[in-house]
């Protein structure tokens, strides 16, 4: 299947889908978070798609593009940092913060298997 857009791309709906999922469940956390914690987790969740979609857009300069995903990646694991919080902080149930980082772990090895093969991307 030939790739024409970001938004075909798996990994990006997987990230879309994780950016979602968190912010279903931080709309239930404490008011006093919302400029923290809530704030915090929901622009790392998000950055990580921005990231993608930005790299398929520099694609033609192979440099920009690799940055670009590790950018999506650090913004990754950013988001493991505040799922570990959220789950200290007891806003995420252990079985809620184990799924969560289920599947961002799951993103990550997508991100890493596109770092790994960028050159099938680039052109």
């Amino acid at each position: 299947m030939k790739i024409d857009s970001w938004t075909n791309l798996e990994v990006y709906k997987a990230s879309f889908a994780l950016q979602q999922q968190i912010f279903e469940f931080s709309k239930k956390w404490q008011p006093e978070e919302r400029y923290s914690l809530t704030d915090q987790i929901r622009r790392a969740s998000r950055s990580i798609g921005a990231n993608i979609a930005e790299a398929w857009a520099k694609r033609r300069y192979p440099a920009h593009f690799l940055s670009k995903l590790t950018d999506s990646d650090g913004e990754l694991q950013e988001t493991l940092h505040w799922l570990d919080s959220a789950k200290a902080c007891g806003y995420l149930t252990p079985a809620h913060a184990e799924e969560l980082q289920r599947l961002a772990f799951q993103l990550g090895r997508q991100i890493g298997s596109m770092i790994n093969r960028r050159e099938t991307f680039c052109f």
